[in-house]
């Protein structure tokens, strides 16, 4: 075989279809914490398309869920958890 036409040759992988991670019974909704929060990272920010594996429509009305979610304070804006476990290792001294 020519190096032009080996190139050209289908790859022999088999390719495995993963499963979407939404159901078709799942619901997307501000109110669906389970749901919501597998798409978010530690840090509280919205994972990309490609990392969650989901059509643009559903990406949109997670994204429009966890924003929801948000203002009425049932998620925070963001995770400081470790941020505020620096502050209370930090010894504070009292200036006199």
């Amino acid at each position: 075989m020519d190096k032009s036409k080996q190139s050209f040759c289908k790859s022999k992988r088999s390719f495995h279809r993963r499963l979407p991670p939404i159901g078709s019974g799942d619901r997307i909704d501000y109110r669906n914490m389970s749901l919501i929060s597998r798409f978010l990272s530690e840090q509280g920010k919205i994972l990309s398309r490609r990392t969650n594996r989901l059509t643009l429509k559903q990406q949109r009305l997670i994204t429009i869920a966890i924003k929801q979610a948000r203002i009425l304070s049932l998620l925070p804006f963001r995770n400081n958890e470790k941020q505020l476990e620096r502050v209370e290792l930090i010894p504070r001294t009292k200036n006199k």
